[in-house]
């Protein structure tokens, strides 16, 4: 449905368009289809929109807001062509073909996304800026001053310039454009003065001036920006060989990996109780700090981290606890490179702030870990553009500084905040993800999982998983340990899953690194009797791990604190039997039908269960044994209740399925624009009654753009009610604002129906001048004044027809 004929507004460009290049601008701008557009003209005032506008921009980077900075300075003075931005960028005094080639495909892609549209014939390209992009881009573009007509501008500027002139205009001449007029007398004012009288510059009111853009751009030389940016910086950086990043990388992962392990075991012996308001309390990471071994930024990642892998949860008991998960059970058989993909995996999407706990609140309050304030959106994104920084200098440490100075490139108008950058920085290497300040091997893995496969094609993402990401880069792993005389051990390697386990109960870890040094103490021994070893087995397993024979002294520590181990044994028991007479109790231990109570006894009148006291009672009366249930203090109690209540049930969010856009589904709605947009002439249709932007025009059109949606059922019948309606005049909101923006830009008049200061409907004949900040200041054709309206109070809005076809009246 290409045009051949050139576009007469930007309206007519989006809907001139082919279907594909459609596909294409909703690609580049997802914002445009949601909620969906009713007909292509929606769809044009909407690209053309402050908020819209807005968006785009915040992503663009330095290169494309300097092209279309060069395309608003140069629109006023005869067709914009690709030599021209060019010239004006500095691209073609270069030499640099990949310059040239940058600004070409800056410029296409410009095109694409609507920020610039061809309003010349084929084979004479004319590049206009988007309507409402100088509005965007602020009113002195590139740092020009304001355009005038060719008529006003002096034949020979540069020539001939009074005392002092080429001082005032070169101050003047890389912006800002406006200057403060000196006081009378001075030999700077004697200069002004002469430069506005020779039309240099343009009195803006009594105490300023402004250098015109044409006067600025001579001075510049015809350049718009005295710096151009037309390719990203390239940081030096400091170069790192990828085995030494691969290296520092596997170090870290297998920390962190040990870290969740001891966070697991911690909470696992002591659940730490949950903020009223969620997350933990300052108090408990401190004491999980601890734990770890580690600093509370550090704990506050791992807590983070391991809350994302769902190996500890909020239990929902009250008063609720962080408590391990039922995942926390198969993390013990996972070996070191599983273990560590299962808690990377999540980290590529998380939403997550943990460099942000400590800090506090617009209400003064400390940030906690795990607490719902610690969730942004952009997170996912900014943590893609941090590790594609890294991915395009390959080998290269970057500082935070080096990499801020790319991102600012990248978004000048939304440069993320540097906090952010550092804290994914930090945590990158913490995970692995970098080795000393260099992408490493599991890093590149990340590529695939944190942005769209294009991108990650586009900086040589790996397509290996991350599991065998880490295991491509792990050492071989070491099964024995060199035991000393002085109670140290030294594992010369990656210990193994088993040697590992083995030392983490029975020593302390005094240094880590491409060896592990451990020290047997008294405490490391008991922790390993606590979980049921005996001194036997324990100095058999480690002589069955050590090359030489079993020091003297770590043989005599093993045997001399089992021994201190066992003088005092505690068991559990969840009820007690007594009786006064011991006969009574004969027999009960060794019944068989009684094997289930777990009985011990603890002295001839007393024997304990593993059971409830009202279990206990029940089986008892069925033995034949009348008994009575008895408090602390010996008291005889009321029937306890055998059941016990139901705990309320954890606290669980309910997760929001999005599925992503496909190009199937932006052609999808393609389609149904193009077919509520058939029979409607490009040049906006004859005049009529319009039905407005008005509170019901707004219902109505919202209906239209909620039934348009992808996928609803009733979105033909809503495309041709919306087809019918549009050849008839406006129809919702987004078509009224095109018309407008349409006459603006050609000159036109429209009749606008609006709410009047009475309340009644009144309509006018106008010329808009102006169209920004929700409000419209026209003039009145028939009362020769201009007025302003607030869009809100326009009830409708249809085109004029031209002087000669206008009746008399």
């Amino acid at each position: 449905m290409a045009s051949t004929s050139a576009p007469r507004t930007f309206t007519d460009a989006i809907r001139t368009r082919p279907d594909a290049a459609l596909v294409a601008l909703l690609r580049a701008r997802p914002d445009l289809a949601t909620p969906s557009p009713s007909t292509l003209r929606s769809l044009a005032a909407r690209a053309s929109s402050r908020t819209s506008l807005e968006r785009a921009l915040a992503h663009a980077d330095a290169r494309t807001l300097q092209v279309l900075e060069a395309v608003l300075a140069l629109s006023d003075d005869g067709p914009v062509t690709l030599e021209r931005i060019l010239a004006a960028t500095g691209a073609d005094g270069t030499g640099d073909d990949d310059a040239r080639s940058a600004v070409g495909r800056t410029v296409d892609a410009a095109l694409e996304a609507a920020l610039l549209w061809d309003a010349g014939e084929p084979g004479a390209p004319d590049l206009r800026p988007s309507p409402g992009l100088d509005e965007v881009l602020g009113p002195y573009p590139a740092g020009l001053g304001p355009a005038r007509p060719a008529a006003e501008r002096p034949a020979a500027p540069l020539d001939d310039l009074p005392p002092g002139g080429r001082e005032v205009l070169d101050a003047l001449a890389w912006g800002p454009p406006v200057g403060v007029v000196p006081p009378v007398g001075s030999g700077a004012r004697r200069a002004v003065d002469a430069l506005v009288a020779a039309g240099l510059l343009v009195r803006s009111d009594a105490r300023h001036v402004v250098l015109p853009r044409d006067v600025g751009l001579a001075l510049r030389g015809g350049r718009t920006h005295r710096a151009p940016e037309l390719a990203p910086p390239r940081p030096e950086g400091r170069p790192v060989p990828p085995a030494a990043a691969d290296a520092e990388a596997v170090t870290a992962a297998l920390e962190l990996v040990r870290r969740v392990d001891l966070l697991v075991a911690a909470w696992e012996d002591a659940p730490p109780p949950v903020l009223r308001a969620g997350g933990l309390g300052v108090r408990e990471l401190r004491r999980t700090a601890q734990a770890l071994g580690t600093d509370e930024a550090t704990a506050a990642f791992v807590v983070e981290l391991a809350a994302g892998a769902g190996l500890v949860a909020d239990d929902g008991d009250a008063p609720a606890s962080y408590v391990p998960t039922t995942r926390a059970d198969t993390w013990d058989e996972l070996d070191d490179a599983a273990r560590w993909a299962l808690l990377a995996e999540p980290w590529a999407g998380s939403r997550r702030t943990p460099w942000q706990v400590g800090s506090r609140d617009e209400k003064g309050s400390v940030r906690a870990p795990l607490s719902p304030d610690l969730h942004r959106p952009w997170v996912p994104r900014l943590r893609a553009q941090v590790l594609a920084v890294l991915a395009e200098q390959p080998g290269t440490a970057l500082s935070l500084d080096d990499v801020m100075t790319v991102l600012r490139w990248r978004s000048p108008r939304a440069v993320p905040p540097e906090p952010a950058v550092a804290g994914l920085l930090r945590e990158a290497a913490l995970l692995g993800a970098t080795g000393a300040g260099a992408l490493s091997g599991p890093g590149r893995a990340y590529l695939s999982r944190v942005s769209e496969s294009q991108w990650a094609r586009a900086h040589h993402a790996s397509d290996t998983g991350l599991e065998e990401a880490l295991r491509a880069v792990l050492p071989p792993e070491v099964e024995e340990i060199l035991l000393q005389g002085d109670l140290t051990g030294i594992v010369p390697g990656r210990p193994s899953m088993a040697l590992a386990r083995l030392l983490e109960r029975t020593a302390d870890a005094e240094s880590r690194g491409a060896a592990l040094t451990v020290r047997f103490t008294p405490a490391s021994i008991t922790r390993a009797l606590d979980h049921g070893a005996t001194a036997d087995e324990l100095l058999a397993e480690l002589a069955r791990r050590s090359p030489v024979p079993l020091p003297q002294p770590l043989e005599y520590l093993v045997r001399d604190t089992a021994r201190r181990h066992e003088a005092l044994r505690i068991g559990a028991a969840s009820s007690y039997v007594r009786a006064a007479d011991p006969t009574v109790l004969a027999g009960l231990v060794e019944d068989p039908r009684l094997a289930s109570l777990g009985l011990v006894r603890l002295a001839p009148t007393v024997l304990a269960a593993a059971v409830p006291p009202a279990e206990l009672h029940d089986a008892l009366r069925e033995r034949g044994l009348l008994s009575a249930l008895e408090g602390p203090d010996g008291r005889v109690l009321g029937r306890l209740r055998a059941v016990p209540r139901a705990d309320r049930p954890a606290r669980r969010g309910t997760p929001v399925a999005s599925s992503p856009v496909t190009d199937e589904g932006r052609a999808a709605l393609v389609a149904r624009l193009r077919s509520a947009d058939g029979g409607a002439p490009a040049d906006g249709g004859a005049p009529a009654d319009g039905t407005g932007v008005g509170p019901s025009a707004a219902d109505a059109g919202g209906r239209d753009r909620a039934s348009a949606a992808v996928g609803h059922p009733d979105t033909t019948h809503a495309a041709s009610r919306v087809a019918a309606r549009t050849r008839r005049g406006t129809d919702d909101p987004g078509e009224a604002l095109a018309i407008l923006h349409d006459a603006l830009r050609d000159g036109r008049r429209v009749w606008v129906e609006m709410v009047g200061r009475s309340g009644g409907l009144e309509r006018r004949e106008l010329k808009p001048l102006r169209l920004d900040g929700g409000r419209l200041r026209a003039l009145d054709a028939d009362r020769e004044a201009e007025l302003t309206i607030a869009v809100h109070r326009i009830a409708s809005v249809s085109p004029a027809p031209d002087v000669e076809e206008r009746p008399a009246r």
